[in-house]
């Protein structure tokens, strides 16, 4: 019987998500696989990672360009993009937790992903809606962190799935967008 390898990387992230200390057992177990056959495609966990990663990446792409972040006005970009990442937050909460993938500095895949996040950030300050004090590259961090903290939210319990493109997106924009000087001199 041939293996799925998207069934089984999208097991292993499903259960990685719930439980990020899963063994290849484990692993195994959930694909419906053994352990031997998950080792013939993964050599250990390391790899299984970085195939996650590759995922996660790929995911990532295909949510951006659905987010046509071009389009509207950028805060309109980020609830879109928001709304979009949110199938894939498990994972990239996963990811973003996993230091072996960070030790040696990004991959050009997330610089990529990076890249492209921040013109939005950019385009927002430029067109005014996003505060410039702020850099692009933290805002997109921010992001991601909150993304991550969202799904792990939501996979508690703490946060109602429903809720997570509302929470995410106010808790940013609200940090990220331009005050008038006259509330700014109130404060």
């Amino acid at each position: 019987m041939a293996v799925d390898r998207d069934h089984v990387l999208r097991t292993a992230a499903a259960l990685l998500t719930r439980k990020s200390t899963a063994t290849m057992d484990e692993v195994a177990k959930a694909a419906g696989i053994s352990r031997a056959t998950l080792h013939r495609h993964f050599a250990g966990r390391e790899a299984l990672v970085r195939a996650l990663e590759s995922l996660g990446i790929a995911e990532c792409d295909a949510v951006l360009d659905a987010a046509r972040l071009d389009e509207g006005t950028a805060a309109e970009a980020v609830r879109r993009l928001v709304r979009e990442i949110q199938p894939a937050a498990g994972l990239l909460a996963f990811l973003y937790g996993e230091n072996q993938l960070w030790e040696a500095g990004p991959n050009d895949g997330w610089l990529r992903l990076d890249a492209r996040i921040g013109a939005l950030f950019v385009r927002g300050q430029q067109a005014g809606e996003f505060r410039i004090d702020l850099s692009p590259a933290w805002l997109t961090e921010a992001l991601y962190g909150l993304i991550a903290s969202c799904a792990w939210a939501v996979q508690d319990g703490r946060v109602a799935r429903n809720d997570f493109t509302r929470m995410i997106a106010e808790l940013l924009l609200g940090g990220a967008l331009r005050q008038d000087a006259s509330r700014r001199e109130e404060s």
